[in-house]
């Protein structure tokens, strides 16, 4: 029996699909202690990962490596006061010490709070203090260290840097060097239930808010890798996300190690087309995802100049894929690059799995771990071809394997998206007749852009911090680059004028105070924003106009 054995079953169906998948969560499973150190006691020579750095050097990792690191690190990190149920922020870019440091909290019993390196100061502080943070691990690059100083400052916040010494801050290499061949007395027990990771998800009104992801989490993404990502024992797998992104939950930690596969792990400043084909030929990745932004770059180049030989299959997620890259892909390469659709609070719901075509258009088949339906506003179930709401249905009334177990500090909003005993997605979408789902759009106005989401009032209330500006509204506007850019849509004050100076001092603000990836590349000026009968600005009509203007350039040309 593999290992990955003792927690999924399959079950085939007549036709030879994937029939039904039944999962086993021991009370006390911990993924640190019951994967990674089970293969290091079986082989600790087997290959678990190789990372490249910026620099361009490569180190490859064994499970018996990341035992031993991982052990080392606990033994740091619980130094710090870190034990069951503290919870600490990752601030790690791609270095390979993330990998380390999730393990090590793993086996403390601890909460991992990833967080994407390009958010502000006042991002990090409110992230903190809603999960009452008790330790940052931050990589010294980019101004990183900076703007956690800032957010830490006077709040009794341990922060450690991680790659080069920053004033005021403890250093991991010295942390791991005190604790160097050392180990936990002992295993520290979890209940599966209690809360492993929060990760911090846009939301269209209000601040960030946390998702709660419980310790049974790993166990559902086996289905993504063996099924999605097509991994078997010994591949090569490379997943590009950042690692404070769920998406690195999804393609480059749990599933993966389950099924005893290698990930690569690339650290790159600047996305570089050419360079990533290197990346893929040279070192012989056999399994591959990112999201479409990614594969539109790299059908760019001359696909036809690679050695594809080792490129088993491609996935992809997040955004709507073109099917003119996803063609042009799969006649360079020979491989098809399949969908895939899930949430940060959940696993992957939906995908066209190994063994399957992909239908044009079309996000694929409901995963057998999930009973998926299409609503309607009323909660009744709609049948094929009509468009509504994507929802999960628990067969037993349990929640299922891989949703999220909460909202932190928000019961009622999780009370609401599971209003009628369903789990409400939030996303549109139509199924035929042969169970294809085809994705819609948000029932709200969160923004998908480039992979990243991206909350509207977020962007909003740093634009209307400028004196000019009086009303504002965010929106998507479609890219055929990036699927999605964020737009803004402002009416000026009385006495301020619309002109490029102010538009490049609105983007610089957001570049400064909310991420990068927020400003707006689309600014424009207007007389007034439309309203619902309640007086709210309506973003729906903003892009339904925009929507109608862009087909209309199209059939004109």
């Amino acid at each position: 029996m593999k290992l990955y054995e003792q927690y999924y079953r399959e079950t085939a169906a007549p036709d030879g699909s994937i029939g039904r998948v039944v999962t086993t969560v021991p009370p006390h499973f911990n993924f640190a202690y019951d994967v990674i150190d089970r293969f290091a006691l079986d082989d600790p020579t087997k290959p678990a990962m190789v990372h490249k750095s910026i620099e361009g050097t490569v180190t490859e990792f064994s499970f018996g490596d990341l035992k031993r690191l991982s052990d080392e690190a606990a033994v740091a990190l619980s130094g710090l006061g870190v034990g069951r149920g503290t919870a600490v922020m990752l601030l790690l870019k791609r270095r390979f010490e993330f990998w380390i440091a999730m393990l090590a909290l793993h086996k403390l019993g601890a909460i991992a709070v990833p967080t994407s390196h390009m958010v502000s100061a006042e991002d990090i502080t409110v992230r903190a203090e809603a999960a009452c943070v008790k330790v940052i691990l931050c990589v010294n690059s980019e101004h990183i260290c900076e703007k956690v100083a800032e957010a830490v400052s006077a709040r009794g916040i341990i922060a450690v840097a991680v790659g080069a010494r920053y004033d005021g801050f403890l250093f991991w290499d010295d942390l791991t060097e005190s604790a160097k061949g050392k180990c936990l007395a002992e295993r520290v027990e979890n209940d599966v239930t209690d809360a492993m990771l929060y990760y911090f998800t846009s939301g269209t009104n209000g601040a960030p808010k946390a998702v709660i992801h419980d310790w049974s989490y790993p166990i559902a993404h086996i289905y993504t890798a063996k099924n999605w990502h097509g991994i078997t024992e010994g591949d090569l797998h490379l997943t590009v996300a950042d690692s404070g992104w769920a998406k690195t939950a999804w393609g480059k930690l749990y599933g993966q190690w389950f099924l005893g596969a290698r990930i690569l792990v690339y650290d790159y400043d600047r996305f570089y087309a050419g360079e990533f084909l290197r990346l893929l030929t040279e070192l012989k990745v056999n399994t591959f995802c990112a999201p479409p932004t990614i594969y539109k770059y790299l059908v760019m180049e001359d696909l036809t100049r690679c050695d594809w030989s080792n490129l088993k299959f491609a996935s992809t997620a997040g955004e709507p894929m073109p099917t003119a890259v996803a063609k042009s892909f799969a006649e360079a390469t020979g491989v098809a690059v399949r969908d895939g659709f899930g949430q940060t609070e959940t696993a992957l719901q939906i995908c066209t799995p190994i063994g399957g075509t992909p239908v044009p258009g079309s996000i694929g088949k409901a995963s057998p771990l999930y009973r998926i339906e299409i609503a309607d506003e009323q909660g009744r179930f709609l049948p094929y071809g009509e468009e509504g709401e994507v929802v999960i249905v628990p067969e037993d009334g349990e929640r299922p394997i891989g949703i999220f177990r909460g909202y932190l500090g928000e019961e009622e909003r999780y009370r609401e998206v599971w209003r009628g005993g369903v789990y409400h997605t939030g996303d549109r979408a139509r199924r035929d007749a042969d169970g294809n789902f085809f994705f819609v759009g948000r029932n709200d106005d969160v923004i998908k852009s480039s992979g990243y989401r991206i909350g509207p009032s977020e962007v909003e209330d740093l634009l209307m911090q400028n004196p000019a500006v009086k009303f504002c509204a965010v929106t998507g506007y479609p890219s055929r680059t990036r699927g999605t850019v964020v737009k803004a849509s402002i009416v000026l004050k009385d006495g301020f004028t619309a002109d490029q100076r102010l538009t490049t001092e609105l983007q610089d603000y957001v570049k400064k105070n909310g991420a990068v990836y927020k400003y707006p590349r689309m600014v424009v000026y207007v007389d007034d924003l439309p309203r619902t009968a309640s007086g709210k600005i309506n973003r729906a009509a903003i892009r339904r106009a925009d929507e109608e203007k862009l087909r209309w350039e199209e059939n004109r040309i």
